[in-house]
C-alpha cells in the first residue's frame, strides 16, 4: 500500500471514531424516538435557565458571597453552583442531541438534502461536542466559562430556529401538494 492511501484510510477511521464518540450517550440509557412536537418548546428549555446559571457563576456574586460568609461556606456554595452549571450543560447537550436527531428525520423527508448539508450537520455535531467537552472540563477544574456556555446555548437556539423553519417549509409544501391534489380531484382529472 502506498502512503497517501494509508493516510486516507487512517483519516476515514478517525472520522468514524469521532462520529461514534459524538453519538454516544454518556448515561447509556435507551433513547426514545424523536418527538416532532418537541421542537416547539425546546427553545424555551435551555434559554429559560441560562440567566440564572450566568448569575450564579458571576464573579460579582462570588465576591459578594465571600464578603458575607465564611470561607468554607463560600467554597461549598461555589462547588454546588459548579454542579448546577454541569447539570445545565448536560441538559443543553441533551437538547442538542434531540435536535440533531430531529434534523436527521427532517433530512430524510427532504429529498433535496445533499452531501454538503449532511457534512455540515456532522461538522456541527463535532464542533458542538468538542466545545461541550472543553467547557465541561473547565467547570470540573474549577473555572467558570460563562461566555463559552452562553455561546454553546446560542448554538442550540440557532439549531432550534433552523429546524422550526425547516418544519414550517415542509408543512407548507405538504399543504400545497394536498391542495393541488384536491383541486385536480375536484375537476374530474383523476386517472383510474
Amino acid at each position: 500500500m502506498n502512503f497517501p492511501l494509508l493516510l486516507l484510510f487512517g483519516f476515514a477511521v478517525l472520522l468514524m471514531l469521532l462520529l461514534a464518540w459524538v453519538l454516544r450517550d454518556p448515561r447509556k440509557l435507551p433513547q426514545p424516538d424523536v418527538d416532532l412536537g418537541y421542537a416547539e418548546d425546546l427553545d424555551r428549555r435551555h434559554v429559560t435557565y441560562f440567566p440564572q446559571v450566568r448569575q450564579a457563576m458571576a464573579a460579582e456574586d462570588s465576591a459578594f458571597l465571600a464578603s458575607r460568609a465564611s470561607q468554607a461556606l463560600t467554597r461549598r456554595v461555589q462547588r454546588e453552583r459548579r454542579k448546577i452549571a454541569l447539570v445545565y450543560l448536560s441538559c443543553l447537550r441533551g437538547d442538542f442531541l434531540k435536535l440533531w436527531r430531529l434534523a436527521r428525520v427532517l433530512a430524510s423527508m427532504a429529498p433535496q438534502v445533499g452531501a454538503a448539508q449532511e457534512l455540515e450537520r456532522l461538522q456541527l455535531a463535532l464542533a458542538f461536542s468538542w466545545r461541550y467537552e472543553m467547557i465541561r472540563m473547565k467547570f470540573l477544574l474549577g473555572f467558570a466559562p460563562v461566555p463559552e456556555l452562553g455561546s454553546l446555548s446560542e448554538v442550540v437556539s440557532r439549531l432550534s430556529i433552523r429546524l422550526e423553519t425547516t418544519m414550517k417549509d415542509i408543512g407548507e409544501r405538504a399543504a400545497l401538494a394536498a391542495k393541488l391534489t384536491s383541486s385536480l380531484d375536484g375537476r374530474g382529472l383523476d386517472t383510474p
